[in-house]
């Protein structure tokens, strides 16, 4: 017979770094010997269902396969990796709820310079979020149960604000109705129920007299009571104020 095991079925029986035997290994030594010496031999580990990349090139087979297991042995990252897993605390996977496919956020080179694809959760970065740190935002390593409105990270800057007084003035606490996620200065406000492209009225104030109620709005600050009583002359129940501005002119 021209088959290796028919001459080195000793050697195989005896190996024991690794136990051949006990791995299951195929009997054909071709495949990770040469002819010139039994030491020496390489596996092609691209030919099975974990090729081999970054790091673990040049990891010790024995690191992976411990007491000599080699068939039938995982290829999910928790089988070699859960110590890393439970260990790590910036930030804390196991508190944080992570997936523990490491390949989500690592790659097989190093550990450090994991990225993560904020993109497919509902909270996609966007704006100034994409510079803040992970802990800025996910406080107490919190990362499932982290809410996604405005308010919750910036409840700060809309009690602080006093130009205008968002609180006073009960301003919805979505920041996305009136800012952008670049920064906060720039905000716009969308003024579909009263047309403001007409008369002198240039900032809020000019009409919000009040910064605590923007509720209370004045007609009278541009529309003067001479102007208004000339137009109105011989109108019944014609009032000069504000409210009984609105009440016709909505």
């Amino acid at each position: 017979s021209t088959a290796c095991a028919s001459c080195h079925l000793t050697d195989y029986s005896g190996a024991t770094n690794p136990n051949h035997t006990q791995a299951g290994y195929p009997q054909d030594c071709s495949l990770c010997h040469s002819t010139a010496g039994f030491l020496g031999a390489t596996f092609d580990h691209s030919k099975t269902l974990f090729p081999l990349m970054g790091a673990h090139i040049s990891t010790g087979c024995a690191s992976c396969h411990k007491n000599n297991v080699y068939a039938g042995l995982s290829t999910a990252c928790m089988s070699c990796h859960s110590t890393d897993f439970n260990s790590t605390t910036n930030p804390n996977h196991a508190l944080a709820g992570f997936p523990q496919q490491c390949l989500t956020c690592h790659n097989m080179t190093s550990w450090a310079g994991a990225n993560f694809n904020h993109s497919a959760v509902p909270f996609p970065l966007t704006g100034a979020h994409t510079s803040v740190q992970c802990n800025l935002c996910h406080i107490s390593g919190s990362y499932a149960s982290t809410p996604t409105d405005c308010y919750a990270c910036h409840s700060a800057e809309y009690k602080s604000t006093t130009n205008p007084n968002h609180q006073a003035a009960g301003f919805s606490t979505t920041c996305t109705t009136c800012h952008t996620t670049t920064q906060f200065p720039g905000a716009t406000f969308n003024h579909a129920s009263w047309p403001i492209n007409h008369g002198k009225a240039k900032t809020c104030s000019d009409c919000h007299t009040n910064p605590s109620n923007y509720s209370v709005f004045t007609c009278t600050g541009c529309h003067t009571k001479s102007q208004s009583t000339a137009i109105h002359a011989g109108m019944t129940g014609y009032v000069y104020d504000s409210a009984n501005c609105y009440q016709c002119h909505r």
